[in-house]
């Protein structure tokens, strides 16, 4: 591709009215897929939702659930913004289709950088993890019903390696204690987070607090009943069944 197209196409990607995205059902954050060829994990966009609709279709009829969802343009910001977190680094416009370009990230937005924080913040994102759980969720919905495959066997052992190299949110509450979400299980879980943005999610108008902890500092937080913790409640909404320490 040329570099006027490429110009021409980021510049679309900022000016246009309206955006359509793929969005997936398992998770409500954008459809990723990793390219064969580049290995860029990748989202995908339309200027149409015509065009949109009709790829959502083709990834129905392979039991991907997906749903079409309009981005306005005032919207674009922090649209693009929210990719980085999930460990997007390309857009693909146009999928499936004769004007199929594919930009990356980067090429498009950029953005502040963890020393460019406010003193006292503390920058929280884990964007391997989140990514793999983005591809474990959407290979176990897929798959729903039938025996683990070696694929998702392998994401959900990269997904612990991940885990264990990141610092996550907890939400405590008013009262300083932390919030628990019940399982289809009926068992017990403590909400915990990969960023701001999915910490916020959750929180709302309830006013809780953001604490940041340790990956090996979770187990301590963790009620005696309560049977691990969920990543990402509102989002990729994973389990791992993680203990409190018996000397705690």
């Amino acid at each position: 591709m040329s570099v006027d197209m490429k110009k021409a196409v980021l510049e679309k990607l900022r000016v246009s009215e309206a955006v359509f995205v793929l969005l997936s059902g398992c998770t409500r954050l954008p459809y990723v897929e990793c390219d064969p060829e580049t290995y860029d994990d990748q989202i995908l966009l339309y200027y149409t939702e015509e065009d949109a609709k009709r790829r959502a279709k083709e990834l129905l009829e392979e039991k991907t659930l997906i749903h079409v969802v309009k981005v306005e343009k005032k919207s674009f910001l922090p649209f693009y913004t929210s990719l980085y977190p999930m460990g997007v680094n390309c857009i693909v416009v146009s999928d499936g289709m004769p004007d199929r370009t594919a930009v990356q990230l980067d090429e498009l937005i950029r953005r502040n950088r963890p020393e460019q924080l406010p003193e006292g913040q503390v920058w929280v994102e884990n964007p391997e993890l989140h990514l793999t759980a983005i591809y474990f969720m959407q290979k176990l919905h897929k798959n729903q019903g039938q025996e683990m495959t070696e694929e998702m066997t392998e994401l959900y052992e990269e997904m612990l390696a991940h885990f264990g190299r990141g610092k996550y949110i907890f939400a405590v509450g008013a009262d300083k204690g932390i919030p628990a979400l019940k399982g289809k299980d009926g068992k017990m879980y403590q909400p915990l987070f990969t960023d701001s943005q999915e910490f916020r999610k959750f929180s709302g108008p309830n006013r809780l607090r953001a604490m940041v902890v340790e990956a090996d500092k979770v187990r301590n937080l963790l009620p005696a009943e309560s049977e691990g913790i969920v990543l990402n409640p509102l989002g990729v909404n994973v389990q791992f069944k993680i203990r409190k320490r018996p000397d705690n």
